[in-house]
């Protein structure tokens, strides 16, 4: 079995918006006046750390059927 790289992308995109939306929300407020690549370079580390250990992995368990794809033949 090979895991549908299209599915994944779906998938994960469904967790990453409203995951970066949060973020966004809580961070903004401190950071009022920031050039935009400081308010990136705070968020980009949070927001890879939730990804890599908590997102990506959940979106693997728990949607591993949906994810699996049966060789081709």
């Amino acid at each position: 079995m090979v895991i549908s790289r299209h599915r994944q992308f779906a998938l994960t995109l469904l967790g990453v918006y409203p995951l970066i939306t949060v973020l966004l929300y809580l961070v903004l407020p401190f950071t009022q006046g920031w050039p935009i690549w400081a308010v990136t370079l705070v968020v980009a580390p949070l927001m890879v750390s939730i990804m890599v250990y908590f997102l990506i992995p959940t979106i693997l368990a728990r949607f591993r059927r949906v994810l699996l794809v049966p060789p081709r033949k």
